[in-house]
């Protein structure tokens, strides 16, 4: 159960967050500029590659490391070399996972390995397996990690990321808004200077303001009805979040979304894209899950017996209302089954603005959520 009081007490809130993730959700303009500052303290923005990497090849743990891949790939365009190196193993723990290079990877390619943590020994030696096959290797993690050593052995490119006191008071969620562009920002910055994206350093300054001003809408002390991450967490209590996405930068940030309510908050969440979303998802909202399935909901009692689980449709979109939307038709369908919807819209901006605005307040909604729901 939600308590929405909570959301109106500032004070309540920082009690709750025991692991620092309303400080990483407020400070993410603060670590896109230091993780800046670090790639080209590192010789990124001296880099003068010799062509494009025939593939991008990206290594890490949970789902940071995914929401990075997921995000570098969409950036990248049509046809992205960008592919996301999944490991196996029988535990999540960082001596238990594996990682291996595909047998085709060679000098023509680029691996990228992010992780909050670095001592990860699989990733260790993934660096020197990527050295011997002649691969170019470039790592952001923590610094003084084996990691960090294993890539300078490698003579690859080594960023240090950029991390906040508290990260080392709890073990750090792979969805937390503070790790994800910490780990993101300088493989931006790379891969501008490699030329598959354009992140320049003006690009990542102002998604380092637009960061800022999300913080200040949606920061603990903006009441509910005027604050639009907090609203939305409201919106969302015992609903079954369906996250449909409208453009190509929302995609990774429903994604995201979805991941960072069922990691953070324990919230189950659906997503898919518009318009394939309508006919994928229409079943569903005519099923149980429909706001109006119940009709004895009316008088069950409030208060000793728990809610039905209805669906909600939360709309993220990064286009204007004037081009072309399935929008109205999500609304109608939506509407059609009595499901209520939210919508999210960024401000006008570059792609990597925009995208950093709709990331910026659905994080926020996941921490309200996990921290008023005792998560």
């Amino acid at each position: 159960m939600l308590d929405e009081s909570l959301l109106d007490d500032p004070g309540g809130l920082a009690e709750a967050d025991h692991r620092g993730l309303l400080r990483g959700a407020a400070e993410a303009g603060a670590r896109v500029r230091t993780a800046a500052r670090n790639a080209a303290e590192a010789g990124v923005g001296d880099l003068k590659p010799d062509g494009r990497p025939r593939a991008v090849l990206i290594a890490g743990p949970g789902a940071a490391a995914t929401h990075a891949a997921d995000l570098l790939g969409t950036l990248a365009g049509a046809g992205s070399p960008v592919t996301r190196l999944a490991p196996i193993g029988v535990a999540p723990a960082s001596g238990a996972l594996r990682w291996e290079l595909p047998g085709w990877a060679g000098s023509v390619d680029l691996l990228l390995i992010a992780t909050p943590d670095g001592t990860e020994p699989s990733l260790s030696l993934l660096a020197d397996q990527a050295y011997r096959r002649g691969c170019t290797v470039v790592a952001v993690a923590p610094a003084r990690t084996p990691l960090a050593e294993a890539v300078e052995a490698a003579h690859g490119l080594f960023i240090p990321m950029a991390t906040a006191p508290y990260d080392h008071d709890e073990p750090l969620a792979g969805s937390a808004p503070g790790v994800l562009w910490a780990l993101l920002t300088p493989l931006l910055a790379l891969l501008d200077r490699v030329g598959l994206l354009t992140a320049p350093p003006d690009v990542l300054e102002k998604a380092a303001d637009r960061l800022d001003h999300i913080a200040e809408r949606c920061g603990p002390a903006i009441v509910t009805y005027s604050n639009p991450a907090k609203k939305l967490a409201a919106e969302l209590a015992d609903a079954l979040p369906v996250i449909w996405t409208e453009g190509v930068s929302a995609g990774p940030a429903g994604r995201r979304f979805a991941a960072g309510l069922a990691e953070l908050s324990g919230i189950p969440a659906i997503v898919a894209e518009l318009p394939e979303a309508l006919a994928a998802h229409s079943a569903l909202l005519a099923g149980p899950l429909a706001a109006s399935a119940d009709p004895d909901d009316f008088f069950r009692d409030r208060v000793e017996e728990a809610p039905a689980l209805h669906a909600r449709v939360v709309l993220l979109r990064d286009r204007p209302l004037g081009g072309l939307t399935a929008a109205p038709a999500a609304r109608d369908l939506a509407l059609s089954h009595d499901t209520p919807i939210s919508e999210l819209e960024p401000e006008p901006g570059d792609e990597i603005e925009t995208l950093a605005e709709l990331i910026a307040v659905t994080d926020f909604a996941a921490v309200y959520l996990a921290l008023a729901s005792g998560a």
